[in-house]
């Protein structure tokens, strides 16, 4: 039997192990990828240490892995649309029978492995000219703040809007929230690397969130008229007690990250007056990433700089601790099988 590494949670002890495990055979309707390159997400450091438990899994140990991007290795029975060695990334999740979002790496087996299977329906093609590298963030760290900016936010061109946390998504959401028109983007973030790194990616402030002129400068920025959109990608409840406040009229607070906290709103007639809104946001669909494969390949939209390093496969644990230390101001770690 021909085995592969793997990085197998094992989620009653939350213990990661590095396994020799058996190359898995696709089943009907199935693909199997030989993984080139997977994205190191905060989701997979939240699964390490506690915070977030699979819902749906269907044992207690499932390789990590969301953000995947490889080439077509082999088919199972019913599948005629690829080829093998087609360059292929693969959608972050899929929806069962019953409409339910099931997450690679999550709820199945993911791509911290050196091979992973996937439904047809959840490969999408990538060009030549799209490293590896850059193609397996686009599920997630990429996507999820566009579908985060353009379907939840509903943002349209001249609308005002802020990032609370410039890190792996709120980097891209940056950069997302320039391309979709808005203006002015506001980036927030405690950290002045984070700080310097959304006003390279064309915010047009970042600003300290501890600055005790924070709220004059927001207004300022804004004509007096408050946001239009405001994202919190930090996951922290202080970001949402600030942002509230700044919303303008009809102006969307749109939760990205998680925090696992109550939210209050401190005024509701305000909030009824003017029209504004709380709204939860999880994930893309799968347009979402196929428009920015697109936008990607035709050169409107820049990764090389997402991708802060590159890890062999073996050193999952690694990139997970680093990436939970938040060492070196990191986007996108990536693993190489």
């Amino acid at each position: 039997m021909t085995e592969m590494l793997a990085a197998r949670l094992h989620v009653p002890t939350r213990e990661l192990r590095m396994e020799r495990v058996p190359v898995p055979e696709p089943g009907p309707g199935q693909v199997r990828i030989a993984v080139r390159a997977a994205g190191v997400c905060l989701s997979d450091v939240h699964l390490l240490e506690g915070s977030l438990t699979p819902a749906r899994l269907n044992g207690d140990t499932v390789t990590l892995g969301h953000e995947v991007a490889g080439v077509v290795d082999a088919l199972g029975a019913g599948v005629d649309a690829w080829t093998a060695g087609q360059r292929v990334l693969l959608q972050a999740g899929e929806l069962d029978l019953h409409g339910t979002v099931l997450t690679r790496g999550v709820d199945y087996d993911g791509g911290y492995a050196e091979y992973a299977l996937a439904s047809a329906r959840t490969v999408v093609p990538i060009p030549d000219t799209l490293p590896f590298e850059q193609a397996c963030i686009i599920p997630d760290a990429v996507s999820t703040p566009w579908a985060a900016v353009t379907a939840t936010g509903a943002v349209r061109p001249g609308d005002a809007a802020a990032v609370w946390g410039v890190g792996g998504l709120g980097a891209h959401a940056v950069q997302l929230l320039r391309l979709a028109g808005a203006a002015p983007v506001i980036a927030v973030d405690p950290l002045a690397g984070a700080r310097q790194r959304a006003a390279a990616r064309g915010a047009d402030a970042a600003l300290d969130p501890s600055d005790p002129g924070f709220r004059d400068t927001v207004m300022d920025l804004t004509g007096g008229l408050g946001l239009d959109a405001a994202f919190d990608f930090a996951g922290v409840a202080p970001v949402r007690e600030q942002a509230l406040p700044l919303l303008g009229r009809g102006g969307r607070l749109v939760v990205v990250g998680l925090a696992n906290q109550p939210i209050t709103v401190p005024n509701d007639i305000g909030l009824a007056y003017f029209g504004q809104s709380v709204r939860g946001h999880y994930g893309s669909a799968p347009e979402d990433v196929q428009r920015l494969v697109t936008l990607a390949a035709r050169g409107r939209l820049e990764l090389g700089g997402s991708v802060s390093d590159v890890l062999p496969l073996a050193e999952a644990g690694t990139a997970l601790d680093r990436l939970a230390r938040k060492e070196g101001d990191l986007i996108r770690l990536v693993l190489h099988p």
